[in-house]
């Protein structure tokens, strides 16, 4: 207890305050909270732009490419005709097999008018041909695929689901216009007024389009067939190349640099360009992939060893970095009452110290990877962007020496192509990439968690 009043006079206080309150807030204290605010002000200011900016760019992204999920199918039946299929009436697949698409053509155009005529769908075309235009050039290699598959089918009629063109699958998603195809030589408003009709007649709708997730790269007539899938996939054994060299590399050098290497200039010149390789561009490790693995090792180009090999470089002085920072981490005490029990040096580290560091390590890790599978430069020299992917490997073998995209590159490659199918398909792609680097850094907060012990 005091005698002091509140109100008394404070001891050393300067001229000017001797009659103040010890509750009263004065003209320094008032200023000091007026700066806080106007610092937590700012702070919430940037969150909220930072924020924003996020949101416009997620919402670009979805409004931009969610269209690729979606795609137009017309269900027309074909007469497999076997007058132009098999014409010895034999049923050799060797015979079957000589009739290109050219031969199949002819029937998608006839059953396309047959179809419209049951329907009483009025057309200005009088020539089976002219109906061609709505449908994607992959009508006919479908239909052949089919017969081929199944030559018993030859002489009967069978409905097929053929996707439509680029232009007839843009006019339903509002990308085509009718002035936008004044001077469009695969398409006219003719077209555009049949594709309304079908559409009220239910021979023409939209669906999932599931092929663009599962399928492979296509020519630039066939915008409406290409998909994500075997660039998925090579791009699943790039991060294999990269997980099996990058993750046992920069685990056993991180702990040799941090637990056992002697503190000198030399080790010092290591730590000092392992963090210059971290700011390093990216492209400048393609370059040097391209010298090393293809022209002087010959390797093959495109393949997704090649590009394992350069992510690979790219990744190890981040996977480094962030594991010697989880050893680092770890408390002194650990190791010295590792020591002081009789482990040796070795026993310390990977009995008590590595499993402590294990979170920060995987964490480290699966960044690293994600950073990996999102890099697009230093695939552009090494040959993975100009290969059309339309391929799926053989087997395990072919998955890493035959030649494959990755997915970015995909996405660069549908990016700079003329039809605006395409540029819809980079934005989808896009959101399967963004997927993707979503469920790695999920799954890094997970075992971070997972693993992490408290001392």
């Amino acid at each position: 207890m005091t005698d002091l009043s509140a109100n008394q006079p404070r001891r050393g206080a300067p001229a000017g305050r001797t009659g103040g309150s010890l509750y009263a807030t004065d003209a320094r204290t008032r200023r000091r909270n007026a700066a806080e605010k106007r610092f937590r002000l700012y702070g919430m200011v940037a969150v909220a732009i930072g924020v924003a900016f996020v949101i416009a760019l997620l919402s670009v992204i979805l409004l931009n490419g969610t269209g690729a999920f979606q795609q137009s199918f017309v269900t027309a039946p074909v007469y497999l005709d076997p007058a132009k299929l098999d014409k010895k009436g034999a049923r050799d697949i060797e015979d079957i097999k000589k009739v290109s698409t050219f031969g199949y053509s002819p029937l998608i155009d006839e059953a396309l008018q047959t179809m419209l005529a049951e329907r009483g769908i009025d057309s200005t075309f009088e020539k089976p041909k002219e109906y061609r235009a709505l449908l994607s050039a992959s009508a006919a290699a479908q239909v052949r695929d089919y017969v081929i598959a199944n030559p018993g089918r030859i002489g009967e009629t069978v409905e097929f689901r053929l996707l439509a063109s680029s232009r007839v699958d843009g006019y339903l998603k509002g990308r085509v216009t009718r002035d936008s195809i004044a001077r469009d030589k695969n398409i006219s408003a003719a077209h555009l007024d049949l594709a309304d009709a079908m559409v009220a007649a239910g021979m023409l709708r939209k669906g999932f389009n599931w092929a663009f997730i599962t399928g492979a790269d296509a020519s630039e007539s066939r915008p409406e067939q290409a998909g994500m899938g075997v660039s998925m996939l090579g791009s699943l054994f790039m991060m294999l190349v990269v997980l099996g060299l990058s993750l046992p590399i920069g685990v056993a050098a991180s702990i040799y640099l941090e637990e056992f290497a002697p503190k000198n200039r030399f080790t010092d010149l290591i730590e000092v360009n392992i963090s210059n390789l971290a700011a390093v561009p990216s492209i400048v490790f393609g370059i040097l992939g391209l010298a090393v693995f293809i022209q002087f090792a010959h390797l093959p180009q495109s393949a997704p060893l090649v590009g394992g090999l350069v992510l690979t470089l790219m990744t190890l002085p981040t996977i480094i970095i962030s594991t010697r920072a989880a050893l680092k981490a770890v408390p002194p005490s650990i190791r010295d009452a590792a020591l002081g029990v009789g482990a040796s040096k070795m026993q310390s580290v990977f009995h008590h110290v590595l499993p402590l560091a294990m979170p920060g390590i995987l964490t480290g890790t699966i960044i690293g990877l994600a950073q990996a599978l999102g890099e697009t430069a230093p695939l552009l020299l090494i040959g993975m962007v100009g290969y059309i992917a339309s391929n799926y490997p053989q087997g395990i073998g072919s998955g890493f020496l035959d030649p494959n995209s990755a997915m970015p590159a995909q996405i660069y490659e549908w990016a700079k192509r003329a039809d605006p199918a395409y540029y819809e398909r980079a934005w989808g792609g896009i959101i399967i990439l963004l997927l993707f680097l979503m469920t790695m850094n999920i799954i890094a907060i997970l075992l971070r968690r997972r693993f992490e012990r408290r001392w």
